[in-house]
Parts: structure tokens; sequence; C-alpha cells
């Protein structure tokens, strides 16, 4: 598989997946990729790992707001098997999603999957400085099938019963204990 691992922070789940697919299959990272590109290079397992660059000269982020946009662009690749965001879109204008699904379905082939994972906010809740980084699933759902995408499936895996949704995800109460939707879309 050729996959693509969107806004990889701390490489986490990099870390799993070029050792994936280093003998058959190839890991691109991109947009703010380059620190843990150049963490990884040469490590064993990592030699498939190929860094997209996204020059961060293109975030805009607007005086008093918290989230980023971008303009339009390009990956730069086709025909992906794969891409895959984890905990990333709430950083995003509307704008910035949006150009980030365009890219994404462009570099996808026909039957390429998106995998989208974020901290989960109640459906149409206003937004305050509690649950900014949150996302509402519904509207993530709504902006990706405006890019073109199927929607296919939804798991339960990061479901948080407990998780009250409406505290800031960096509180140590919190962290690593957020509910968080995971979301399945295809090309068509």
């Amino acid at each position: 598989m050729q996959v693509l691992d969107l806004l990889p922070g701390g490489g986490w789940y990099t870390k799993l997946l070029a050792p994936t697919l280093e003998a058959k299959g190839k890991l691109y990272i991109a947009i703010g990729a380059e620190r843990t590109g150049e963490a990884l290079k040469g490590q064993p397992g990592f030699g498939s790992l190929e860094v997209i660059p996204f020059d961060c000269i293109n975030f805009v982020r607007t005086a008093g707001e918290r989230r980023t946009t971008v303009p339009e662009f390009s990956f730069g690749v086709k025909r992906l098997d794969m891409v895959l965001t984890f905990r990333n879109m709430h950083n995003f204008t509307e704008e910035g999603r949006a150009n980030i699904n365009k890219a994404v379905f462009e570099a996808l082939k026909s039957g390429g999957i998106y995998g989208v994972v974020d901290h989960t906010r109640r459906h149409m809740q206003a937004s305050d400085n509690e649950v900014w980084r949150r996302m509402d699933p519904v509207t993530v759902i709504k902006e990706v099938q405006a890019a073109g995408f199927e929607f296919v499936d939804f798991s339960p895996l990061h479901f948080r019963p407990d998780n009250e949704l409406r505290y800031e995800v960096g509180r140590k109460t919190v962290t690593g204990n957020t509910d968080r939707f995971t979301l399945l879309f295809k090309k068509p």
C-alpha cells in the first residue's frame, strides 16, 4: 500500500505505520512533517518513509483566531491507497479543512480510503474555550462528503462513555481519555 499520514506531530502513528509498510509499500508524511521525518531518517523500519514538503508559511491564522487555514494545494502524489489523519482537523478552519480534503481526494486512487480520527464534540455544540479542540463528527462527515468522498463507516474504537465532551482535551483529567470519533471514507 501507498499511505499518507497527515500532520504526524511527534510521529506516534508514523512509528507504527512505516515499519508495517516498509517491505511492500510506502509511507508518506505531510504537513508539518519535516521534523518527524528528520528524527526517523535512517532508523531501521523507516527506509520507505518519505516526507512530502509543505511550507508552513502556507498556514494562515487570523489575529485572535485559534484555527488555521491553508490555501488550495496539492500533495504532488497520485494514486495513493490510503490517507490517515489523527486528531488534526480541529486545528483548521472550515476553509482549511475543505482544502485539505480536496488535496486528499486528488491524491487518492479510485477506491482509496480516507480515515479521520478526532476529539468528539456534541452535534451542533457551539465553540468555546473548553471545546474548541473538539469536532462535531456530523460536520466532518458533511465536509468530507462535500469533497467528493463516500461515507463508508465509523468505529467505536475510541468511544469513551465517561468523557462528558465539555472539557478542554489538554486538561490533565481529560488527556488520553477523550472520546474520539473514527470515520472511514472512500473515493468513488
